[in-house]
């Protein structure tokens, strides 16, 4: 069974894994209809407990954090390392295409990629981590500046290139893949993970079955369509169901669709193209999928520093389904 979490990454040392980890992941889950009960699962805590991810509630030891700038063009596609991800993050770029910013800490794959370029929004966002590490395969010369003032570490062919290798079976620019563990060694003080203001535990009583869920940017559309077979949500990029090399379909437990505010930003791309900034501080609201169900939420994140909270319309902590986690920042 396919669980987002493929089988070959490469397990962090002194990771806990036991039979406890498949009661877990199959806590809480609903059938498509929506008819059947859910299992019995821990409540919503403050804070993950020791011993677990606080990306994803799962067992885990603590490790340091790392963000890759993953590119999604057609041509980047299928991406490698993807499914090893604690988080993904869709976010928009030039022309209405969209980027992933993925974030791994409990497990590393081998390969991460395609990897490309930061953006601004990246700055604000992994903020929220502490001091984590982020690759990617450069920036404008503008925004080098900023990046370097930042709360992070940079990885970059420049800083770590031992840490990268070109695919010969790619063209450039799709063709550029990196080494995790090696990026984490070139940043050795990146920072563990750390509380960003999930939960996990059992879902809302109420919720609207779902099957399939659709969001659509000016020149990108991702479809999540439930899988009671995976207990997962089933990834699809632009109509076609989308897979990594490495561990088969990509397939998430939860799935955030978080309304942001996306605006021009200072920037722009080598062709000119004013690059968006997307904003993840402030409050909106959000549609979070789990386990076949669909339920409305708000999300507040006060400031950068600030992880970013997730509430039932009551105001409740709205808790997130153990395991992967994709978040979509999709334009108001």
């Amino acid at each position: 069974m396919t669980n987002g979490y493929g089988t070959n990454g490469t397990r962090r040392p002194g990771r806990i894994i036991t039979a406890f980890l498949c009661a877990l992941t199959a806590a809480g889950l609903y059938g498509c209809s929506g008819t059947a009960t859910p299992d019995p699962a821990p409540t919503p805590t403050p804070m993950a407990p020791a011993g677990r991810s606080p990306f994803t509630g799962l067992p885990a030891e603590p490790a340091p954090v790392l963000g890759v700038k993953i590119d999604n063009a057609a041509a980047a596609r299928p991406h490698t390392g993807l499914g090893a991800a604690d988080l993904v993050y869709v976010e928009q770029v030039e022309g209405g295409t969209t980027r992933l910013l993925a974030v791994y800490s409990s497990r590393l794959p081998e390969r991460v990629g395609p990897v490309r370029s930061a953006r601004e929004s990246d700055i604000s966002l992994l903020a929220a981590f502490g001091r984590p590490a982020l690759a990617y395969s450069g920036a404008q010369s503008a925004l080098n500046p900023l990046l370097a003032a930042a709360p992070l570490y940079p990885v970059t062919e420049s800083t770590a290139p031992g840490a990268f290798l070109r695919s010969p079976d790619r063209a450039a620019p799709h063709n550029l893949y990196l080494r995790p563990d090696r990026a984490l060694a070139a940043a050795p003080q990146a920072g563990d993970a750390e509380d960003i203001g999930f939960r996990f535990g059992p879902a809302p009583p109420d919720g609207t079955p779902t099957t399939t869920s659709t969001v659509r940017y000016p020149a990108a559309r991702y479809t999540f369509t439930w899988s009671a077979a995976d207990r997962a949500w089933r990834v699809a990029m632009d109509g076609r169901e989308t897979r990594a090399t490495d561990t088969g379909p990509l397939t998430p437990e939860t799935v955030v669709v978080q309304r942001v505010t996306v605006r021009p930003s200072d920037f722009r791309d080598v062709t000119g193209a004013v690059s968006p900034y997307t904003e993840t501080v402030g409050e909106g609201s959000a549609t979070v999928l789990r386990d076949g169900r669909a339920h409305e939420a708000r999300w507040s994140r006060p400031s950068d520093a600030s992880g970013t909270t997730f509430t039932t319309p009551d105001g409740a902590p709205l808790a997130f389904a153990p395991g992967q986690v994709w978040i979509v920042l999709a334009p108001r």
